[in-house]
């Protein structure tokens, strides 16, 4: 049965689907040893190259995906690289043989706050999808006391360049002096949206940290600047979250199913053998 070749890329973990579409538009990927284009579905027998480099489909389904849970610090870029050498969010992050974290959505340099990483790439495509509803829930602080005007018409809906933006939830969440604290939500990924929408009804933005991506919540005893990964349970909340559930289906090994047939012939074998000596 034929895929769409950047569904593949991405479920082997090699990048975002947005990404894999990026990578076969520059000729960075091939079929057979023909250039991919855009549109190409593959075959699991065909061969495929990433900068002619084989990439296994057969590992690709074997691959067990995993998800990383990282306490971003304000100053890192969700960058794999910066000419800048500014520090980016990929510096700390464990190291993989055979495969690469693939970030889920980006925080920009002054925010703090958890980032998802996976090997999972349609994962990483589902969960950026905005037609999934994803909730990011964010602890803002800002300067001042917000009247009731201003709460509402963030929750109705301010004007922003690429239209009519609102979060779907604000909590106060209490502060001290001069400094407030409030909990949003909202299903968007825009860039600086948050910020945005605060400075839209002429609130300045101290202090933003993301605590929720999904059912996923920025543990508590994490610290800043480190990681851990998403337990099995979790992760079958967060796979579940965007329909990919079957994906964690345990499947039998191709080797173990050989020597469990092996078993089966060898005991037949047997027993015919053992049946012509007592005749």
């Amino acid at each position: 049965m034929s895929e769409k070749l950047q569904k593949v890329l991405a479920r082997a973990g090699a990048g975002s689907r947005r990404e894999m579409e990026r990578w076969i538009s520059d000729g960075r990927v091939s079929i057979d040893g023909n250039k991919a284009k855009l549109g190409d579905r593959v075959e699991p027998q065909q061969v495929i190259r990433i900068d002619g480099r084989i990439v296994s489909q057969t590992a690709m389904r074997d691959v067990k995906p995993r998800i990383l849970l990282y306490y971003k610090p304000e100053g890192e870029i969700c960058t794999r690289t910066d000419p800048k050498g500014r520090p980016t969010v990929f510096d700390r992050l464990p190291l993989l043989r055979n495969s690469r974290w693939i970030n889920i959505g980006r925080l920009d340099i002054n925010t703090s706050g958890l980032l998802l990483f996976t090997t999972h790439g349609e994962l990483a495509n589902r969960l950026m999808r905005p037609s999934y509803q994803v909730e990011r829930e964010y602890a803002v602080r800002v300067l001042g006391k917000v009247d009731s005007q201003a709460l509402e018409r963030l929750r109705r809906g301010v004007e922003l360049e690429e239209g009519i933006a609102c979060f779907d939830a604000i909590s106060d969440a209490g502060g001290e002096g001069a400094n407030h604290w409030y909990h949003v939500t909202l299903k968007e990924g825009r860039n600086r949206e948050v910020r945005r929408l605060w400075e839209a009804v002429g609130v300045q933005v101290s202090r933003l940290i993301r605590i929720r991506y999904g059912p996923v919540t920025l543990p508590r005893r994490l610290r800043i600047g480190h990681s851990q990964e998403l337990d099995k349970k979790d992760l079958t909340v967060l796979f579940a979250s965007v329909e990919l559930g079957a994906v964690l289906e345990s499947k039998p090994s191709v080797r173990r199913a050989t020597r469990v047939q092996k078993q089966r012939t060898f005991t037949r074998n047997s027993s015919r053998h053992k049946s012509r000596r007592t005749a």
